[in-house]
C-alpha cells in the first residue's frame, strides 16, 4: 500500500494548515484509514470554529484513546458536556428520521417501526468485476441458483471490519445490489442501530448523504463544511475540536445524474474550501478530504464502475433475501400465521414468482395482494404471473384511494396516464429518480406531484432533500415498468400509436406487440426485458377485466393475434438470440399463457431419450433447468447430445444451466472462442453456482482472442483445475507475454497429464518465456505430443532450455515447430542432442526460417542418422543450407532406416550440385518421400534432368508431391 507522505515533525500544525495537506501525495489509500487504533491513524482530524463562521481542518497529534468513551446507550462520556449534548441531539434526530419504515412499505397513517419488521439481508463481499448488462430481474433469477454454504456472509453492521485473514483497514466500502434489493433499508438499519448506541461507537458522527439529494446542488459551489451546515443544523453552531471520527454514507450511486471524472478533478484538501459537489466527493473518496472518515456508498450493479477500484477498499452485495429470510419476512410481516402460510405455500408452487421474492420489495407487493384476497376471499383467480400480481397491486392500491376518499375519483385514468408516460419516458432515460423539471414533461405541476404521492404512497412518492426541494420516486423500478407498460398499451388502444417507435403507426395489436419484442431484443442493457413482460400480460382478456375498473380505453388481444404474436416469439427463440433474451421470451411467452414449448421439452425429459434438438428446444431445455424448483447438483451435458454433435452454439445456450448446477461435465471434441467465452463468463460470475467442472475436449481454441493479464488469470485457475482435461490448447497470437507464459505453465505443471497439443505461436514469449515451459515438459506427468512455438522470439538460449527438458522427457512429444525463431548454430546443435536420443519418437519437425546454416544442418543430419526411423516430415525452409548443408541431409535420405516422407527444403540457397547429391540419395532409398518441395532455389538443367530422372520411374520412387 502506498501511503502519503505527512510532515510528522508539526506536531501542531501552522494557523493555514489546509497549505500543509496540499502537499500530501494524490494516493487513494491514505496512512489515516481506520478508527481502530492510533498505529493506523496517524494525525486524527478535527473541526474547529474559527471567527464563527468559518471551519478550518486541523491536524492534530492523537491522544491516547483508550480514555476516550463516546455517547453510549448509558449516556457515559468524559468529553466536554457541549459535545456531549451535541452528539446525542445529533443522534436523536437521526433516531426520528429513520426509526420508521418510509413511504414504501407502510401506510402513512400507521407508521411501522423498522426494528419490528426489518428482516436480516444476506450480504457478502463481492467483486468490481465487469458490470452486468442483464436486466435485474435476470440478475436476480440467476442468483437464486446460487449456493451459499461455501461463502461467508457479513452482518451489515460489520461492514467496516476486516475479516479473519484480512489486515488491512477498511476505509470505503461500496456495496451494490438490484434496485428494492434492500440497500436503503440496509443503510437505514445501520445508522439506527448506531444512533440507538448499540453497534459502530467507535464512530462519533454519521452523515447520511443520498446521491438524490446532491442532485439538487448541481449548481451550487460550496465547501464540505458549507455542505454538512445545510445537509445537517445542528452543526452550525457547534464546537466539534474534539470529535476525530466520521462515516460519510452516499446512498445510491446510480441516482446521481452527474458524471464523476476522478482522472481530471481538481484536488481539493481543506473542507472550507468552495467547490463542486462533484468535485467534494471525488476528493472524499479520494482520501483528499479528510482521510480518517469512513466512507460508505451503495450503488446498482450498472453504475459500480465509475469509482476506480483504487479507491475502494471493500466490494459488498446485498443478495436479498435467501429462502429461509423470505418466510422470515412474511412471517414478521403478517400477524395471522395460518394466513401467511398459506401466501408462502402459494408463491412456491410458482418458481418464477418465489424466485422474485429475494427482493424484499416484491415481498411487500407479495404480501399486500395475497393478504387481501386469500384474508377477504375475493373473487377472481390468483395471480400466477408477474403481471397479475402487479395490476392486482395497482387496483388494491387504487381502491385504498376510494375508500379513504369514499368515491370514485374521476381523474383516476388521467392520473395512471400521467404518471404512465413519466414511468415510460424516464424509463427509457435509465432514471430512477425524477424532478420537478421530469414532471412538467409530461404535464404534471407541482401540486398534482403532491396530490399523486399523497394518495399514491404506496406507488409514486415525493420526498424532501436538502432545502427542502423536492425529489420523487416509484416505489419500485417493477411499479415503473408496470406502469409504463400499462401507458404504452393504453396508448395504443386509444390512438393505435407505439410510442416505443413514434414515426410508425400499427394497425393490428399483433404487430404493435411484435414491435416491441424487437425493440427489447436490439436492447443491450435488457431495460425493456421486464416492461415487455408486463407489455404483453396486460394484453390478456382475463387482465383487461381487471382493469376496466381503472380506465375506460382498455383492449385485449383476440385469440388469431394472440397466436400470431406467440409464433413470431418463437421464431425469435429460434434465431438463437443471447441466452438471457431467450429466457426473457421464455417468460414472455408464460405471461400470454403459453407454454406448449416448455411442455415439449418437459415431455422429452420424461421420455429418457436422447435427440437431436432444434434451437428453440435447446433455449426451452435451458429454461426448464433453470425454473425447475429441484436443485442442479450436476448437469451433463451427454445426456441431451452425443459427443460429436455438440457445437460452440449449443454450448453458449446452456451456459447457465452450467453456472447454476454445482457439478458440470462437458465432454466434446471442440471448444472454440464462443464457447470459451461463455465458459470464461461462468467462471469468473459472481453467481455462479459452479464448484466442479469435468472439462473433456480435444480442442480449446482461443486463437487470436487477445488475453490480458486478468484473461491469463482466469485460464489458468481452469487448466490446474484437476477436473479440467483440456486435450488441445491453442493461443495463437493471443498477446501471451513471457510473464503470461509464467502464469499459464504453472497451471499446466499442476495438472499436465491431459494436454497433448500447445499452440503458443506469434505470442512474445522470449527466451525466459520459454524456459518457463520447460518445466513444464520436463515433468514425467507431461504428455505432450505437438508443441508449435512459432515466431516466438526464440534464441538459442531459449532452444537450449527447451532441448534440455526435452531430453529428460523424450518420449510423448510426436511434433515440434519452431519455424521462424533465429535458433542459429547452437540452437539447432542443442536441438540435435534430442534427436539423436534413442527414446525420441519425434515425427515432425519445422524449421522454417530459423538461421538454420551448413553447420548447423550437419549437426541435425548427424543426430537423425543416428535415430532415424522415427521422422516423417522436416520443413527446412528459409534456411541458408547451400549445398554443403543438403550434402549432409542426402546422407540421411539414403540410410534404409530413413522413414521420411515430406522434405521440405523452399529457398535453401541449393543448386545443381546440392540437386544431384540429393537425387541420388532417393536412387539408393526411393521408396518413403511422397512430398519435396524445392522451389525457390537455384537449380538449373542439369539438376532439373536429375529430378527429372527421379519422377520417371514410377515403380521404384513413391514421390507423389515435387515443386522446383
Amino acid at each position: 500500500m502506498e501511503t502519503p507522505d505527512l510532515d510528522t515533525d508539526n506536531v501542531t500544525p501552522p494557523p493555514n494548515n489546509h497549505k500543509l495537506q496540499r502537499k500530501r501525495s494524490d494516493s487513494p489509500e491514505p496512512s489515516c484509514l481506520s478508527m481502530k487504533s492510533d498505529e493506523s491513524m496517524g494525525h486524527p482530524l478535527n473541526f474547529r470554529n474559527k471567527d464563527s463562521s468559518c471551519v478550518h481542518s486541523v491536524l492534530q497529534k492523537s491522544g491516547d484513546r483508550s480514555e476516550k468513551n463516546i455517547i453510549t446507550a448509558t449516556g457515559h462520556d468524559p468529553e466536554p458536556a457541549a459535545v456531549n449534548e451535541f452528539q446525542k441531539k445529533f443522534k436523536l434526530n437521526l433516531v426520528k428520521k429513520f426509526q420508521c419504515l418510509n413511504g414504501v412499505m407502510i401506510n402513512p397513517e400507521n407508521q411501522t417501526l423498522l426494528n419490528e419488521i426489518y428482516t436480516e439481508l444476506y450480504i457478502t463481499e463481492g467483486d468490481s468485476g465487469d458490470v452486468n448488462k442483464e436486466h435485474e430481474v435476470r440478475q436476480i433469477e440467476a442468483a437464486s441458483r446460487r449456493t451459499t454454504t461455501e461463502e461467508t456472509p457479513i452482518k451489515c453492521n460489520d461492514i467496516f471490519k476486516p475479516l479473519d485473514d484480512q489486515d488491512k483497514p477498511i476505509r470505503t466500502v461500496l456495496t451494490k445490489g438490484v434496485a428494492g434489493i434492500g440497500k436503503t433499508v440496509s443503510v437505514q438499519k445501520f445508522i439506527l442501530d448506531w444512533a440507538e448506541g448499540e453497534v459502530n461507537q467507535d464512530v462519533q458522527l454519521m452523515f447520511p448523504l443520498p446521491f438524490r439529494e446532491l442532485n439538487l446542488m448541481k449548481d451550487q459551489k460550496l465547501s464540505l463544511m458549507d455542505l454538512l451546515h445545510v445537509s445537517f443544523k445542528e452543526t452550525k453552531e457547534t464546537e466539534m475540536s474534539s470529535l476525530e471520527k466520521f462515516l460519510f454514507i452516499f446512498d445510491g450511486l446510480d441516482e446521481y445524474r452527474f458524471p464523476l471524472d476522478f482522472q481530471n478533478t481538481e484536488r481539493v484538501c481543506d473542507v472550507t474550501e468552495s467547490a463542486s459537489v462533484n468535485v467534494l466527493l471525488i476528493n472524499l473518496i479520494k482520501g483528499n478530504l479528510l482521510p480518517s472518515a469512513l466512507i460508505w456508498i451503495t450503488s446498482r450493479p450498472a453504475a459500480t464502475d465509475q469509482i476506480p477500484s483504487e479507491c475502494v477498499h471493500r466490494v459488498t452485495e446485498v443478495r436479498g433475501f435467501n429462502d429461509p429470510q423470505k418466510e422470515e419476512y412474511f412471517r414478521k410481516r403478517i400477524s395471522d400465521q395460518s394466513l401467511a402460510n398459506n401466501i408462502i405455500t402459494h408463491l412456491k408452487s410458482l418458481r418464477s414468482l418465489y424466485i422474485m421474492c429475494h427482493i424484499p420489495v416484491f415481498c411487500w407487493i407479495s404480501a399486500t395482494v395475497l393478504e387481501r384476497m386469500l384474508d377477504e376471499a375475493e373473487s377472481g383467480e390468483m395471480p400466477k404471473t408477474l403481471t397479475q400480481m402487479y395490476t392486482h397491486f395497482l387496483i388494491i392500491q387504487t381502491n385504498i384511494i376510494r375508500e379513504k376518499y369514499s368515491k370514485k375519483q374521476e381523474g383516476d385514468e388521467e392520473m395512471l396516464l400521467k404518471l404512465g408516460q413519466l414511468a415510460f419516458q424516464q424509463l427509457m432515460k435509465g432514471n430512477l429518480i425524477f424532478y420537478e423539471e421530469d414532471l412538467r414533461e409530461c404535464g404534471i405541476d407541482v401540486r398534482e406531484a403532491a396530490v399523486y404521492s399523497g394518495v399514491c404512497t404506496q406507488i409514486f412518492r415525493e420526498e424532501f432533500g436538502l432545502h427542502q426541494s423536492k425529489v420523487y420516486c416509484f416505489v419500485h423500478l417493477s411499479i415503473q415498468e408496470h406502469l409504463a407498460a400499462l401507458y404504452v398499451h393504453l396508448t395504443f388502444m386509444k390512438e393505435k400509436r407505439n410510442v416505443l417507435i413514434q414515426s410508425r403507426v400499427f394497425k393490428t395489436i399483433s404487430d404493435f406487440h411484435k414491435s416491441a419484442v424487437d425493440q427489447a431484443l436490439k436492447s443491450k442493457t435488457g431495460h425493456l426485458d421486464l416492461f415487455l413482460r408486463f407489455l404483453l400480460g396486460l394484453s390478456l382478456e382475463s387482465n383487461q377485466k381487471l382493469l376496466h375498473a381503472l380506465v375506460t380505453h382498455t383492449g385485449s388481444i383476440s385469440q388469431k393475434g394472440k397466436r400470431n404474436t406467440v409464433q413470431y416469439i418463437k421464431e425469435k427463440i429460434s434465431g438463437n438470440p443471447p441466452t438471457e433474451k431467450a429466457i426473457n421470451l421464455f417468460h414472455c411467452l408464460n405471461e400470454l399463457g403459453d407454454n406448449s414449448l416448455v411442455e415439449e421439452i418437459q415431455r422429452y425429459l420424461k421420455s429418457g431419450k436422447q435427440s437431436e434438438l432444434s434451437s428453440s428446444q435447446w433455449s426451452a431445455l435451458v429454461f426448464v433447468l433453470l425454473t425447475s424448483a429441484e436443485e442442479l447438483e450436476e448437469f451433463d451435458l451427454s445426456k441431451y447430445i452425443s459427443m460429436d454433435k455438440i457445437t460452440d452454439v449449443i454450448l453458449v445456450k446452456v451456459m447457465p444451466v452450467i453456472a447454476a448446477s454445482r457439478k458440470a461435465i462437458i465432454s466434446c471434441d471442440t471448444i472454440q472462442h464462443s464457447g470459451w467465452s461463455a465458459l470464461d463468463s461462468v467462471l469468473r460470475s459472481e453467481t455462479s453456482n459452479l464448484r466442479e467442472l469435468h472439462l473433456t475436449v480435444d480442442t480449446l481454441d482461443l486463437t487470436r482472442n487477445k488475453l490480458r493479464d486478468s484473461g491469463v488469470k482466469r485460464l489458468s485457475a481452469l487448466l490446474e483445475n484437476p477436473q479440467c482435461k483440456v486435450k488441445n490448447l491453442k493461443l495463437y497470437g493471443c498477446g501471451v507475454s513471457d510473464e503470461r507464459c509464467a502464469a499459464l505453465t504453472s497451471a499446466l505443471r499442476s495438472n499436465p497429464s491431459y494436454l497433448r497439443e500447445l499452440d503458443l505461436s506469434s505470442n512474445k514469449l522470449g527466451d525466459s518465456g520459454v524456459k518457463n515451459l520447460s518445466a513444464l515438459l520436463e515433468n514425467p506427468h507431461c504428455k505432450l505430443e505437438k508443441l508449435k512455438l512459432c515466431n516466438c522470439d526464440i534464441s538459442d538460449e531459449g532452444c537450449a532450455a527447451l532441448t534440455s527438458a526435452l531430453r529428460s522427457n523424450p518420449s510423448h512429444l510426436r511434433d515440434l515447430n519452431l519455424s521462424d525463431n533465429q535458433l542459429g548454430v547452437s540452437g539447432v546443435k542443442c536441438l540435435s542432442a534430442v534427436l539423436e536420443n534413442p527414446h525420441c519418437k519425434l515425427e515432425k519437425l519445422r524449421l522454417w526460417d530459423c538461421g538454420v546454416s551448413g553447420e548447423g544442418c550437419a549437426a541435425l543430419t548427424s543426430a537423425l542418422r543416428s535415430n532415424p526411423s522415427h521422422l516423417r516430415e522436416l520443413d527446412l525452409s528459409e534456411n541458408n543450407l547451400g549445398d554443403s548443408g543438403v550434402k549432409c541431409l542426402s546422407a540421411v535420405l539414403e540410410n534404409p532406416h530413413c522413414k521420411l516422407e515430406i522434405l521440405k527444403l523452399y529457398r535453401c540457397g541449393v543448386s545443381d550440385e546440392g540437386c544431384a547429391a540429393l537425387t541420388s540419395a532417393l536412387r539408393s532409398n526411393p521408396s518413403h518421400l511422397r512430398e519435396l518441395v524445392l522451389f525457390g532455389n537455384k537449380i538449373g538443367d542439369s539438376g532439373v534432368k536429375c529430378l527429372s530422372a527421379v519422377l520417371k520411374n514410377d515403380e521404384l520412387y513413391k514421390l507423389q508431391t515435387l515443386i522446383f
